[in-house]
């Protein structure tokens, strides 16, 4: 893997419940737990994590499925990629490093990651920041024409009988570069050696099958658990940051904040100049807001 982006980030494998997560740490200071997005590893986080670190002790993981996490099989109901079981694997890893109590910031499917890890484990999330999502429920209720089109990946993802994984898998490199450079109008661009990993990793048949997996569980067993908090009146009670690309499809199409509030008792919220990559579109921005919300709020 590449080390040149994250040379000050000590590597290490942390193995919880039969899962090897790939775990990166460095800093000292409160703990904060940041999560990448699809299609991408820990490695998006090259342009924010070492600058907090120099306040927090600053943990970067590999989602299971991605990067150079394991991979487990999956079964027909995808349980093993819901993000129940995703977010149970950060909680461990968390506790193996020494921390019960923690902030969490997510990017894309690790906010979803981020978002699950706080109604199941609120005693833990001591501050959540979610960055250019809303909640899959909300996604799915109010899915248009301009979703299909804006996110079909979404639905392309969750098809069956390996049609995804058989189309990707013929040109990895394409399908990054194109669904990264389709989205991407921020300020900084993005760096080669983090492309490379991220098609380095990607080019694993098991990391394709592992993500497309992810996408059919949020087509399924995430909303079978979305819509039992929905029931339950379960609601997340950290203190939420919400931050989102100015020019992305989440800022165009939805009142952030706003269905937020919906989900979580104390939102806040900040549009950056960018469009849905903001840890490598918008790195300044991203870390001042994280910086100034993790100071009042992160404390474990």
């Amino acid at each position: 893997m590449s080390e040149q982006l994250l040379d000050d980030f000590d590597r290490r494998t942390v193995h919880v419940e039969g899962v090897g997560i790939n775990v990166r740490t460095a800093g000292d200071g409160p703990p904060v737990l940041l999560l990448h997005g699809y299609p991408q590893t820990h490695m998006i986080w090259h342009h924010v994590a070492p600058a907090l670190a120099a306040t927090h002790r600053v943990v970067l993981t590999d989602l299971r499925g991605y990067g150079d996490s394991d991979k487990p099989v999956s079964d027909a109901e995808h349980t093993p990629y819901s993000k129940r079981a995703m977010a149970r694997d950060q909680l461990l890893v968390m506790r193996e490093l020494g921390f019960d109590r923690f902030a969490v910031a997510g990017h894309d499917r690790g906010g979803r990651v981020a978002h699950r890890l706080a109604l199941d484990h609120p005693h833990a999330v001591s501050a959540l920041a979610v960055l250019d999502i809303v909640p899959t429920r909300y996604v799915f209720q109010h899915a248009d024409k301009d979703f299909g089109l804006g996110y079909f990946h979404w639905f392309f993802l969750a098809a069956d009988h390996g049609i995804p994984e058989h189309l990707i898998g013929q040109d990895p490199g394409f399908w990054i570069r194109t669904r990264m450079g389709a989205r991407h109008r921020g300020g900084t661009p993005f760096d080669e050696a983090a492309q490379a990993e991220y098609v380095r990793c990607f080019s694993d048949p098991a990391a394709i099958h592992a993500s497309c997996e992810d996408y059919r569980a949020a087509a399924s067993v995430d909303l079978v658990h979305d819509d039992a908090d929905a029931a339950a009146g379960r609601r997340v009670t950290a203190p939420l940051l919400a931050l989102w690309g100015a020019h992305g499809f989440v800022g165009r199409h939805y009142d952030v904040p706003e269905v937020w509030r919906g989900y979580a008792d104390d939102v806040r919220g900040h549009a950056l100049p960018c469009d849905h990559y903001l840890p490598e579109e918008a790195p300044e921005e991203t870390l001042r807001h994280l910086r100034a919300f993790l100071g009042e709020y992160g404390s474990a």
